[in-house]
């Protein structure tokens, strides 16, 4: 296959969609586009070895300067597109360049979402976040953050490990709550304040508003909360602009949002496929539909696509995987947990040394980990195959 590929988005989904095109020999042209003056990067160490100092953008990088001119890619950073036709094949930069291609991927992400767009108030997702919150972030320094996500959650870990003053506001009942069951959202409950993080659930906030040299958060209920850093961590929009003045098809917030695709990453546009956070995509194994936010569900739906882009016809079918590191804990989470499932743990919760299985009906549908790496793995492979749980692990009640 030969032709032009633009890849709108430099994050890890068009990245990986690009080194796949050529680990599978595509011949043609790939232009990469991004927004950001960066080098692409990882984003995952952002919110957490990145803020507190422990490395650089440069021990980020997803692939080094070189590796483009190796591979033959052109990468345009510090640039935007503002419009694309597909049905003329062009892509219009803000500088007024035009970019022709045969196969478009959308692979745009998301941003920040941010409901009170306060002066005081900061958001962590790109590098262009990390100074002034990192200089803000010094002993003794009060931080209250919003949302108690991962995100938001591994803020707070990071501004502890930093000698910060540390508030965490969550509006649902737990923390981590769109992860994890409540038997295990308590655990972190009791880390977080372990820790020495004021956790506060079932908080609904109002406003944020700058005060000075400090900021107030309010809550529907009256009560506030003022600090000289506030972060608020309430998720992510998918950056769908591009796609919606070019007539793809969306799917509804209700749904998820962003937009909506095939197996194959294909949009309802032809020549035009989209990729990573930005995809509401099939649901394997469930059946329905979703839209994964997480770092390695983006680099395999870049890869597949990718694969799709250069000739292949493989759907992409696979059961998402996300971590945590929080404090000195690392979580791992694959499947589709839901508060409705039965929980069978293996280990001991208290120990920090467990898996939980998440069960509907017999079924594995998703798992919990802290410490059992190896068990994880086991558990992904058998969502994906259907397995009932007293199949692969007979008499699998807890231990």
């Amino acid at each position: 296959m030969t032709g032009r590929t633009v890849i709108v988005g430099a994050g890890i989904a068009g990245i990986s969609a690009a080194a796949a095109m050529r680990a599978t020999g595509y011949p043609g042209a790939i232009t990469v586009v991004g927004d950001e003056p960066e080098l692409p990067y990882r984003r995952p160490p952002v919110s957490k070895e990145v803020v507190r100092g422990e490395k650089t953008a440069d021990e980020i990088r997803i692939k080094k300067a070189e590796w483009f001119a190796d591979k033959d890619v052109a990468l345009r950073t510090g640039a935007m597109v503002v419009s694309v036709d597909p049905e003329a094949g062009t892509a219009l930069l803000a500088d007024g360049h035009e970019l022709g291609f045969d196969q478009l991927l959308i692979a745009t992400g998301g941003r920040a979402r941010n409901p009170w767009r306060s002066s005081g108030a900061r958001t962590l997702r790109d590098l262009a976040d990390v100074p002034r919150l990192r200089d803000e972030l010094v002993p003794g320094a009060s931080v209250v953050i919003v949302g108690a996500g991962l995100i938001g959650s591994e803020i707070a870990a990071s501004a502890r490990g930093l000698g910060c003053t540390v508030t965490l506001l969550e509006t649902a009942p737990l923390p981590l709550p769109r992860l994890l069951p409540p038997e295990l959202g308590q655990m972190y409950v009791d880390l977080h304040r372990r820790e020495g993080t004021d956790l506060h659930t079932g908080v609904q906030v109002e406003s944020v508003q700058d005060a000075g040299e400090t900021t107030i958060v309010r809550a529907v209920d009256g009560r506030t909360w003022s600090a000289q850093v506030v972060v608020v961590a309430v998720g992510m929009e998918p950056n769908v602009e591009l796609a919606a003045a070019a007539g793809i098809a969306l799917a509804p917030p209700e749904d998820g949002g962003g937009i909506l695709v095939d197996a194959l990453g294909r949009t309802s546009v032809a020549g035009v496929l989209a990729a990573g956070d930005v995809a509401n995509q099939p649901r394997p194994v469930l059946g329905g539909r979703h839209r994964v936010e997480h770092w390695q569900g983006a680099q395999n739906h870049g890869t597949a696509v990718g694969k799709v882009m250069a000739g292949g016809e493989e759907p992409f079918a696979e059961v998402p995987w996300c971590w945590s590191d929080q404090y000195d804990l690392n979580l791992q989470v694959v499947g589709w947990p839901q508060s409705a499932h039965d929980v069978v743990v293996h280990g001991s919760i208290d120990d920090r040394d467990f898996i939980a299985y998440l069960v509907d009906d017999g079924l594995v549908r998703g798992a919990v980990s802290i410490g059992r790496p190896r068990d994880v793995r086991a558990a992904r492979a058998w969502i994906g195959a259907r397995a009932r749980l007293d199949e692969v692990l007979p008499g699998g009640a807890a231990s």
